[in-house]
């Protein structure tokens, strides 16, 4: 007697479309860092996942949104990890300090994230305006470094009267340039900017860096 397979369940076609989605995403991930917006090909992203092309763009629409939603994944991930930082326990020093090593970490475990981004770049960034999601999702770590920075010179351990996009900005070009320029500037200085033996250098320089910022001496306009 043949059986007969039963439909999948309203749940499980729900996680299998979730699975198909996130493996498309990881693929589409590493192809667009890999080749580029306008090198990355949709045939190529369909061989190496378990899809197909067609169904590439029943989820997605087609590579100029596909890419998008790379970018809004890719974002998400490290506002993830801004909404989750706790520093509300710490002095603003330390607060400061704690803020920075979440960028410097979460850049240093996402190189894809870097080649993005600077591809985003090339192309002014015209997908990001695009999108909606991104809009609405700003930037988390400015709330927490306006708290910390307010806190600062209320204690009067900050003495510089600092803007927290610029702040924001000084802590996530150091970050950037570090994993980004890595090999141009190996080839150049002979120094590998990511090598393990001196992460913990790099880690506390980009620390030491933003206190002596903000706790430096102004002179008077």
């Amino acid at each position: 007697m043949t059986s007969v397979e039963e439909p999948a369940r309203p749940g499980e076609r729900i996680r299998d479309a979730a699975r198909t989605r996130a493996e498309i995403l990881d693929v589409a991930t590493r192809e667009f860092a890999r080749a580029g917006y306008d090198g990355a090909r949709v045939d190529e992203i369909a061989a190496r996942t378990s899809t197909t092309k067609r169904m590439i763009y029943y989820y997605f629409g087609g590579k100029e949104k596909l890419f998008t939603a790379v970018l809004e994944r890719a974002y998400g991930v490290i506002r993830e990890a801004e909404q989750q930082l706790d520093v509300d326990h710490l002095d603003p020093v330390a607060a400061i300090r704690r803020l920075a090593e979440v960028t410097f970490d979460h850049h240093e475990r996402h190189p894809d994230f870097i080649r993005l981004v600077s591809i985003e770049n090339i192309h002014d960034a015209e997908h990001i305006a695009a999108s909606e999601e991104l809009g609405r999702m700003g930037s988390p770590a400015l709330d927490v470094i306006r708290r910390i920075l307010a806190a600062g010179q209320e204690s009067g351990l900050f003495t510089a009267d600092v803007d927290a996009v610029d702040l924001h900005a000084m802590i996530s070009s150091f970050c950037f340039f570090r994993v980004s320029n890595r090999h141009t500037f190996g080839a150049l200085f002979g120094r590998d900017l990511v090598a393990p033996d001196r992460r913990g250098h790099y880690r506390a320089m980009l620390g030491d860096m933003v206190i002596a910022y903000l706790t430096a001496e102004r002179a008077a306009d």
